[in-house]
């Protein structure tokens, strides 16, 4: 790295979009750029440099043109940005009997938020002097603790604080290095003497590695990504966050319930104001598809990046290498096939130690494995094969992550086949208490319902037909409701802040389109929501109770247990009351939330993606079919069986439980059900976003 001790260069850059406390954060290109040597030995400053800088894209914002007074005429004929980096000072330098220098900003956004992004995009290589820079600001701070906050200093306040007068030099970059030149020298000389002691480092490139469970994570360091392309690897991400440093293995992709990507990561950065830098990234583009990022936690990071397994740890050991996923493998292929297929071209890191096969808990083979390379260019090898046949089935290749590698082996190894987990205590509750799962019931008409969505559209088109108004949603806010097969039924209901804001959804977004739909938005109640979801209707001319909804009157009930958890969201809706008198005293099953009673029990489950600005977490609550009420009554476990042949009946199930205690005189408790009666007593779902 160069040395700091002999030469400063004072550097300020403009853009064609936002300035000074916003710079880079409209991804706008560079078009000025002005600089000066500072000798710190000798106290002397060299020539001062203003160089226009030709854009890609020739537009300036109205204002960019007032703060600067640039004109496209002007920053048409200049040059270049590679042209420009190529300019040298080392002639300039040799004057000074100098060898090195370090740069010095007002502010580290020209180099972190403008620079080095728009380098990346232009693929341009920079030279090594921009990847070390002092920042001014800090430096001051650092000779004058008693200025104020680092994040309150101007150039103005800092040079009114050591007594020298405010540059009178209007045009922009020439005014600021001037200043700074100035601050420089009062610093460094009596009475303060102050010494360059700090130079900021930009990463040259992300180090993967590997996080355990048990490692502190700063929620203050956390972003979460969403939009990638599937097919977008770490160092994609982390070129997309160029100029800013990722913590060593700090990225980490997310995957949905069938083990592939949905378009998200969790980044960590090394600290908060990294993170803060990300977050001005909001909307930046990678490639043609811009990119969200809100804030998340380190919970969240851990939960997808963290791993235990020795198995992994002791794979993944091995640093500065390219991992790359097989999918789609037979459960019969061996190491040795794996090889063969990648051919001598694409030689695995330690042979048959480059390869780690995911596995189920029992042993059995996944058909995933993940394969080390100790180069780029045998990687790329490798991905040439993508789809070619193993075997008799087509391998899928994909470039991917340490912390990929953790959270597929995570996935299977902690998903039993049948669980071992002690069996969850099920207990009676009244019948009224079968909507704990919908929205607490409120009149305050604070959530809207948008209806006639297009059955295709997701969580980025409701949020871009909402636009301005998504920052008032509630967090875990949007709720998208599923017909009988799951699949949406163009209806979603979304929890705004207030009423106020809620009404001025109605207005403004009511009959707009989307994807060639205009699209139905009425303000409504918690309490309105819970009742169209259980069959009711809401429209402008009011709301319509459902026609099964049985009058509250004199129903008696005692109160829930007082062990029952509460439950918040993600919500779903109960299950239609049955019309029956039979039924009006009966008790509804309320099973507390076990992770494994998701792969034993085929109910009804809330896929969970959650509205900026907050980030997914997992929530296990459902209600019990109805069809269970009944049987319920009598004291006891009750046992749901899946699979029976279509002819079988009492005798061949309670012959089937033989040895087990059951009530011997009573099988109301077994309860058949035919496919139609199976489909009359499906609740609707509702998908939280």
């Amino acid at each position: 790295m160069a040395s700091h001790s002999d030469t400063l260069v004072v550097f300020f850059g403009a853009t064609a979009g936002a300035n000074g406390g916003k710079l880079g954060s409209d991804e706008r290109e560079i078009i000025l750029l002005v600089w000066q040597i500072v000798d710190l030995r000798e106290k002397k400053v060299g020539k001062l440099h203003r160089c226009l800088v030709k854009p890609d894209t020739f537009e300036l914002t109205e204002q960019c043109k007032e703060e600067t007074g640039l004109t496209l005429e002007e920053v048409a004929k200049a040059e270049p940005l590679d042209k420009v980096l190529q300019q040298s000072v080392s002639s300039e330098l040799k004057c000074f009997g100098r060898s090195s220098y370090t740069l010095c900003v007002n502010s580290p956004l020209v180099i972190r938020q403008a620079l080095h992004p728009e380098a990346s995009k232009k693929n341009l290589v920079l030279p090594e002097c921009f990847y070390s820079f002092v920042d001014a600001k800090k430096e001051f701070h650092k000779c004058c603790p008693n200025s104020g906050p680092v994040q309150k200093l101007t150039l103005s306040s800092m040079l009114e604080y050591v007594g020298l007068p405010a540059e009178s030099e209007q045009s922009i970059g020439v005014r600021e290095v001037r200043s700074m030149v100035q601050l420089l020298l009062r610093i460094l000389a009596e009475p303060y003497n102050h010494k360059i002691s700090c130079v900021e480092i930009v990463n040259y490139k992300f180090d993967s590695g590997t996080c355990s469970k048990t490692e502190p994570v700063n929620s203050e360091t956390v972003i979460r990504a969403r939009g990638l392309p599937w097919q977008s690897s770490d160092q994609d991400i982390a070129r997309f966050f160029k100029g800013l440093n990722i913590a060593k293995g700090g990225v980490a992709l997310c995957l949905n319930n069938q083990g592939r990507r949905n378009g998200e990561a969790l980044v960590r950065f090394i600290n908060s104001e990294h993170r803060d830098l990300a977050l001005e990234r909001h909307k930046h583009h990678m490639g043609s598809r811009y990119i969200e990022v809100y804030k998340a936690t380190g919970e969240e990071f851990l939960k997808i990046a963290g791993g235990t397994s020795n198995e992994v740890a002791q794979f993944l050991s091995k640093e500065n290498q390219v991992i790359i996923r097989m999918r789609g493998l037979p459960f019969t292929a061996t190491p040795q096939e794996v090889l063969s297929f990648l051919g001598p071209d694409s030689p695995v890191t330690d042979g048959a130690e480059g390869l780690l096969f995911v596995k189920y808990p029992d042993g059995r083979p996944t058909g995933d494995a993940f394969v080390l390379f100790s180069c780029e260019e045998y990687a790329q090898n490798a991905l040439k094969k993508h789809k070619q046949i193993l075997g008799k089935r087509y391998i899928e290749l994909f470039r991917s992550t340490a912390a990929e590698v953790q959270q597929v082996l995570n996935r299977y190894l902690s998903t039993p086949l049948i669980s071992t987990l002690p069996p969850s205590p099920v207990m009676p509750l009244p019948m009224l208490a079968t909507q704990p799962f919908l929205p607490a019931s409120s009149t305050v008409r604070d959530c809207v319902r948008l209806r006639g969505l297009p059955y295709t559209a997701g969580i980025e088109d409701i949020l871009e037909f909402m636009a301005e108004h998504t920052v008032d949603i509630k967090p875990h806010g949007v709720h998208m409701v599923l017909n009988q097969q799951g699949r949406p039924s163009g209806d979603a209901f979304i929890q705004m802040k207030s009423a106020d804001k809620a009404f001025m959804v109605s207005q403004k977004c009511h009959k707009k389109t989307m994807k060639d739909r205009y699209v139905e938005v009425f303000q409504c109640s918690t309490e309105e929501m819970s009742i169209v979801l259980m069959g009711g209707t809401l429209n402008r001319s009011g709301l319509s109770p459902p026609p099964c909804k049985l009058p509250l009157h004199g129903l008696s009930h005692s109160p829930c247990p007082a062990t029952r958890s509460p439950v918040s969201a993600p919500l779903l809706a109960a299950p239609r009351t049955p019309h029956s008198a039979a039924h009006t005293a009966a008790h509804a099953l309320y099973y507390p939330p076990q992770p494994h009673l998701y792969m034993n029990m085929n109910m009804n489950y809330t896929a969970y993606y959650p509205s900026p600005p907050v980030s997914p977490s997992t929530v296990g609550y459902f209600a019990a079919p109805p069809g269970s009420v009944a049987a319920a009554v009598a004291p006891g476990a009750l046992v749901r069986m899946q699979g029976l042949p279509y002819n079988a009946g009492v005798k061949d199930i309670l012959s089937f439980f033989q040895g087990y205690q059951y009530a011997p005189d009573d099988y109301s408790g077994v309860v058949q059900m035919s496919e139609q009666a199976r489909s009359l007593i499906q609740p609707k779902e509702w998908l939280c976003l």
